[in-house]
């Protein structure tokens, strides 16, 4: 038994996987992104024809290209992804079997952290369809392990053979960020030596297309899916919904070391508030967001000066994309000039729960490549948008030790900023 460390562990990234519409994988991901290639298309299903929104950016591989039928059918589309996800990362890791049978890594020292905004929305909804449609005995008996929030990650958990803990938060669009957070504070304090942590995202289906549609939330541009989503443009007027997942592999540095892992970039660290504002919208000034970058630098040894790039949380929506800028330039003053600022889900879409998780593959590959990914569609620059946003093309990011960040933020006010370096 080893029991928690009062030693603060430094805390690296060894492993990435990737499931996205821009790619079945992380490098075809990465590729479309630094391409500046849109992953948002018409919807093709026969239910979205009376939608007001009729666009989404659905995945490029679909699960059942991948996962064999037996085990595809006892899993909801968003555990589909998650594992998808961390077979690659797990594999990238230098991982050659799950905990134990690999014995570089210990079961009762591997956690998983895998969150999901939704859960399995698309298997409940489903599921009462054939409720009302076929009778209570046609009911998939997997119905409850399907939909319940914690799935992905328990399957997770399950595929490698976790035992230090396997964990769910709930942030809304901050979840899969908040997963990475926490992943990071099991291993720093000595709870965990390896820790599968991300993000995952399946709600494309009417209900949830409909709903947010119905709050003003999404753009509704379906004669142009693929400018549709355009942070910081000054017309934009909504997030596109996207789906899939983004895992990680964290690793203590001693351990790490010990079994010769490759390492992509240090995992600082996190910092966390809520706006206290509005279940939906976001604080106007910034100041909630403020204070999670500003609880970043307190509790990290990161320093402004290093931060020269930012995956921003950037949805695409008129209130939400310059709130965050104006956090930024709050907390960070003239060094937020330095910074090179992407809107990746210009090309992915909203992935929700999954963002934080897919964000987080590219900010640790922007510094791992040193480039940090276009914003798309951006024509006509917001004029309150006081940052270097890059638009057009990918832009090459300064040598040296740098740090990236990665925002993201929830319905209900859930504020996550995570930080990563180079080493």
């Amino acid at each position: 038994m080893n029991p928690v460390s009062t030693t603060q562990h430094s805390v690296v990234v060894t492993g990435i996987g990737a499931t996205t519409p821009l790619g079945g994988d992380s490098a075809s991901t990465w590729e479309g992104l630094i391409a500046g290639r849109s992953g948002v298309a018409l919807l093709s299903h026969d239910w979205a024809a009376e939608l007001p929104v009729r666009i989404a950016a659905e995945i490029a591989v679909e699960p059942g290209e991948i996962i064999p039928r037996p085990q595809a059918r006892k899993l909801d589309r968003s555990a589909q992804f998650a594992l998808i996800a961390t077979r690659e990362a797990w594999a990238d890791a230098g991982f050659s079997a799950k905990a134990g049978e690999d014995a570089s890594v210990s079961p009762d020292r591997l956690g998983a952290v895998v969150a999901s905004g939704i859960g399995g929305v698309t298997t409940l909804l489903g599921q009462y369809d054939v409720l009302r449609e076929k009778g209570a005995r046609r009911v998939s008996p997997h119905t409850v392990p399907m939909l319940m929030p914690n799935s992905p990650s328990a399957n997770v958990g399950l595929e490698v053979n976790a035992r230090a803990g396997v964990h769910t938060p709930v942030s809304a669009c901050a979840s899969g960020s908040e997963a990475i957070g926490y992943a990071v504070e099991m291993i720093r304090t000595g709870r965990a030596d390896v820790v599968v942590a991300g993000g995952t995202e399946a709600a494309i289906h009417p209900l949830p297309i409909a709903a947010f549609g119905n709050m003003m939330a999404m753009s509704k541009d379906n004669d142009d899916p693929q400018g549709a989503s355009r942070p910081y443009d000054a017309d934009r007027n909504g997030f596109v919904m996207g789906e899939g997942a983004g895992v990680v592999v964290l690793e203590s540095a001693e351990h790490a070391k010990r079994r010769g892992a490759r390492v992509y970039a240090e995992a600082i660290g996190q910092g966390i508030s809520a706006d206290s504002h509005h279940i939906t919208q976001p604080e106007p000034s910034g100041n909630g967001i403020a204070l999670a970058l500003q609880n970043l630098l307190e509790q990290t040894d990161l320093k402004p000066a290093e931060v020269m790039h930012i995956n921003a949380h950037a949805t695409s929506t008129p209130l939400g994309d310059i709130a965050e800028l104006k956090a930024l330039r709050k907390v960070f003053g003239d060094d937020a000039d330095h910074m090179a600022i992407s809107g990746t889900k210009s090309m992915t879409g909203h992935l929700l729960g999954g963002a934080g998780g897919i964000e987080s593959v590219a900010s640790i590959l922007a510094l791992h490549h040193r480039t940090a990914p276009p914003t798309i569609n951006l024509h006509n620059l917001d004029p309150e948008a006081d940052a270097d946003i890059v638009g057009g093309e990918a832009r090459a990011l300064p040598e040296g030790t740098i740090a990236a960040l990665n925002n993201s933020f929830g319905f209900g006010g859930h504020n996550v900023v995570l930080a990563f370096r180079t080493v």
